[in-house]
């Protein structure tokens, strides 16, 4: 048995930037265990798997140690294999997931947008516990349905992080999102989740439902701009509407290659 699979960079505009996904478009799905191995043999950050029902596409995200609730940079890259690999017709790509519920696409020339759940973020009490994991204290942390937020003074702060995976590992969620105001950008970000397997994630959408939410009250604007400060770093146009995020970003195919079942 064989199947295709594709690399792409998403949130970026050229090759070795943004975050790179696996895009396996299946006919019906693996077991579990297999698409657990397939993802785990990639070694990416996620690679996600859809099957088509109907004008829909049914969707999974795995890391290479756990599947996950929702992931943005592997959506936006299954949405460009098929806008311009797959045959997709239209504009706008309908996703189901059985853990995030309804997702769209909208295709804008070359800008993929997302449309995900608003995430629900709440102000907690801030705990030496919570932030011995970084070497610069946050002003305020804030918890969503996976991850914990905190916010720190400026660019600067987020991009000296030297963080303790040991230390954030302990902490019961997804990962640790860290921001603060940008200085060309409305604000900046990283994302570290050694809970899934990935120390430092090059550029994560879904963590920008919670960021899109908190900046928008923040700054009293629903569009904004974000970088993501990895290695790689991404950039990303957020628009906020209440209960939902709209995340656009580009994407570059890096490779096309095919997986040999037995």
């Amino acid at each position: 048995m064989t199947n295709t699979i594709y690399q792409v960079d998403a949130f970026t505009n050229s090759l070795f930037g943004g975050n790179p996904a696996a895009v396996c478009p299946l006919d019906k799905w693996l077991s579990d265990d297999q698409l657990q191995n397939i993802a785990m043999e990639n070694n990416l950050s996620e690679t996600a798997f859809y099957v088509r029902d109907g004008n829909r596409y049914l969707i999974r995200w795995f890391t290479p140690e756990v599947e996950v609730d929702l992931c943005g940079h592997a959506t936006l890259a299954s949405a460009f294999v098929l806008f311009n690999h797959e045959n997709h017709l239209g504009d706008t790509i309908e996703l189901f997931s059985e853990r995030s519920g309804n997702l769209t696409v909208t295709k804008h020339g070359d800008w993929l947008t997302l449309n995900f759940p608003s995430d629900d973020i709440k102000q907690l009490e801030l705990t030496e516990n919570l932030y011995s994991g970084f070497n610069i204290r946050p002003k305020a942390v804030y918890k969503g349905k996976t991850d914990y937020l905190f916010v720190f003074d400026n660019e600067t702060d987020i991009k000296n992080l030297n963080p303790d995976f040991a230390e954030i590992g302990k902490l019961d969620c997804r990962g640790i999102i860290v921001t603060a105001k940008g200085s060309t950008v409305d604000f900046v970000s990283r994302f570290f989740t050694p809970q899934c397997g990935i120390n430092e994630d090059p550029v994560t959408g879904s963590a920008h439902t919670s960021l899109a939410p908190y900046w928008a009250e923040q700054l009293n604007k629903t569009s904004l701009t974000a970088m993501q400060l990895s290695e790689r770093e991404g950039y990303l146009k957020c628009k906020h509407l209440e209960s939902r995020v709209e995340i656009s970003g580009q994407a570059k195919l890096y490779m096309t290659g095919t997986i040999i079942l037995e």
